[in-house]
């Protein structure tokens, strides 16, 4: 049973900077697909960016383009963003999520573990 923790959120001010990390336990997740979502208050969970098993492929909401960007290292966590020029709109609560199918994943019912969100408020 593998687990996924979010960290790194917190209050920033609107042009600010963040990276979130995702710690993994109980398995690897080197093998995975992984994804970054966020759910703002009283909306859907929203895909951010996504990245193959090997790091080699990544895609991006076009709300987050040119903006944020998600890596990855399988020798330490399996996932991060780092987030730039944040905008108030960008708040959110944000989720690691890990997909065992091949491919990239872009919807949150493509992945089969997800953490429990790290809380990104953006000030104006």
């Amino acid at each position: 049973q593998g687990q996924l923790v979010e960290s790194g959120g917190g209050l920033v001010q609107a042009g600010g900077s963040l990276r979130l990390s995702c710690a993994a336990s109980g398995r690897t997740f080197s093998t995975y697909t992984m994804g970054w979502f966020r759910q703002a208050p009283g909306k859907e969970r929203d895909f951010v960016a996504t990245i193959s098993r090997s790091g080699g492929s990544t895609y991006y909401a076009d709300a987050v383009k040119g903006r944020f960007t998600i890596s990855r290292d399988n020798a330490k966590n399996p996932v991060y963003l780092q987030m730039n020029s944040l905008q108030p709109e960008d708040t959110a609560v944000y989720y690691c999520e890990a997909r065992a199918a091949y491919g990239l994943g872009y919807s949150p019912y493509e992945y089969d573990y997800w953490g429990q969100g790290t809380q990104v408020p953006v000030s104006s």
